[in-house]
């Protein structure tokens, strides 16, 4: 071993638009990286879709770049920890581990009609209740409803147990494993729509609401459980994968947001932020989602979460699409120019609209254009509209938990590295924002899963103390709160223009 003779943790970070594995050194601090693109597929618009073959073939180049770049072998790992994009749906073939459709990505909307008629039929009632979630095609029972029913043959087949179902998690187990095991952890269940959060098992009143036979699913498991090794000729010996966790789970690990009244954000291509409620489940009032922080020992945490569609993706769209940016670096500085007399906002509804208005069928829109707005005023309100959307989910929660009161935002993913941005979402907030030295959190919860279920690291203390965080940045609000809450207004005012052209819920 190059650097120490204490074993070594590997992170496999599987995100929407990137894989990405981290080896990490017994201390959790990053040894080295490695990373790959995932191309994005849309068949149709309001679909969206990733081949299996190409997450499995970016997952192996990512693990073994990770591992060779940090001088290591495989005998040098304690672990792996499988941290994934959720509620992504693979169904796949259980003698060849062949896929037989491309997934189906959490943000694929095909299934609106279908939640459409659950909610017009009074089912959503029972969804939240039993899953903690809503009717929405976010969620994967739908997706995978729609793979048994549309591609040909498939339903049959689930039916006599030749298919089997997962989230990418699964997939990505069942592949490391060469088919030995068919498992994913509560936390990843916990976003199908078909767990029953409160008892910890697959709940046969939604699977036959959804019309899910129970030989699909996986086994489900805790966070930290060994999984199982992996097959030797993916790192070169067998390795114990030994944590598994939903991305914003393990991030909420990662950032050890170990007590009730603790609050994370993650910035990516979406936004998800988590509220550690405790041991209990809080149903929502306000439309957020009621989740399974994590489950450790066959006990559960639990967290309230309100879900952004498009952070990051808001900047990809001035890069790619509109060309106003060459690199999402440059959005900040860019937003730092704008005129502040220019009142613009941007409502980035491309894929519908996320807690707490779950409208489906909203699109995006900008107002307040004026001959004098141009890409500064295009850049700042798509950095603000980021921000505006975390304000309206912590009020959602302060609603439904009202012991929040006063809290301090944990943030992390690719736009925290953005001054500016962190600046704006601490002045809108009226809270410090606090920026951690190690911003893939992700990882760093899936490594630190895989270290506890190793023996290597201790669990949090009693008063929820994990040595593995350290503060980089602290941002601490200087807008006056009346001037934060004229921009709210204008910007909820926005909002319900957009909403279904006016008509959508939670209006």
């Amino acid at each position: 071993m190059a650097a120490t003779d204490a074993p070594l943790l590997l992170a496999l970070d599987q995100g929407t638009t990137s894989t990405r594995a981290i080896l990490f050194g017994p201390d959790l601090a990053p040894r080295a990286s490695a990373q790959e693109e995932l191309p994005q597929h849309y068949p149709a618009p309001g679909r969206v879709e990733h081949d299996p073959e190409e997450i499995w073939r970016g997952a192996l180049a990512t693990m073994r770049g990770a591992v060779e770049r940090g001088g290591a072998t495989a005998r040098d790992l304690a672990g792996i920890g499988i941290a994934n994009q959720r509620e992504t749906a693979v169904l796949w073939e259980r003698d060849t581990g062949r896929p037989v459709h491309r997934a189906i990505v959490w943000q694929d909307r095909r299934t609106a009609d279908h939640c459409a008629r659950l909610r017009a039929e009074g089912h959503e009632a029972l969804i939240a209740e039993r899953a903690g979630l809503l009717a929405d095609p976010y969620f994967s029972a739908t997706k995978l409803a729609w793979l048994l029913d549309n591609v040909p043959g498939a339903r049959r087949r689930a039916e006599r147990g030749e298919l089997a179902f997962g989230t990418v998690d699964s997939f990505l187990l069942w592949r490391l494993t060469g088919g030995r095991v068919h498992a994913t952890d509560a936390t990843n269940a916990a976003r199908t729509a078909l767990f029953d959060i409160r008892a910890g098992r697959w709940d046969p009143d939604l699977l036959r609401l959804f019309g899910i036979p129970e030989a699909v699913l996986p086994e489900v498991r805790d966070c930290a459980a060994e999984f199982g090794e992996t097959t030797a000729d993916v790192l070169g010996a067998p390795v114990p994968v030994r944590g598994m966790a939903g991305d914003q789970q393990a991030a909420t690990m990662g950032q050890a947001c170990f007590r009730p009244g603790m609050l994370k954000s993650t910035y990516g291509t979406g936004c998800f932020a988590l509220l550690n409620t405790g041991a209990e489940p809080v149903p929502s009032r306000n439309r957020l989602l009621t989740t399974v922080a994590w489950q450790l020992g066959g006990e559960r945490c639990y967290a309230l979460e309100g879900a952004i569609f498009v952070a990051g993706a808001a900047v990809q769209w001035l890069r790619d699409s509109l060309g106003i940016i060459r690199t999402a670096s440059e959005a900040g500085e860019l937003a730092a120019r704008a005129d502040p007399r220019q009142a613009v906002h941007l409502v980035p509804g491309f894929t519908g609209l996320g807690a707490p208005w779950w409208d489906a069928e909203a699109r995006g829109a900008v107002f307040g254009l004026t001959r004098e707005a141009g890409r500064a005023e295009l850049a700042r309100a798509a950095l603000e509209s980021v921000a505006f959307q975390t304000l309206d989910l912590l009020e959602a929660m302060r609603a439904d938990w009202p012991a929040l009161g006063e809290t301090v935002l944990r943030v992390d993913g690719g736009m925290v590295a953005s001054d500016w941005t962190m600046q704006f979402l601490s002045d809108l907030l009226g809270a410090p924002v606090d920026r951690p030295v190690v911003a893939e959190t992700t990882a760093l919860g899936a490594a630190w899963l895989a270290g506890l279920q190793a023996g290597m690291l201790p669990p949090p203390g009693a008063d929820g103390d994990a040595a593995h965080w350290r503060l980089d940045r602290r941002f601490v609000p200087s807008m006056a709160r009346e001037e934060a809450a004229r921009r709210h207004a204008g910007w909820r005012d926005a909002v319900r223009r957009t909403l279904s052209a006016g008509r959508g819920s939670g209006a």
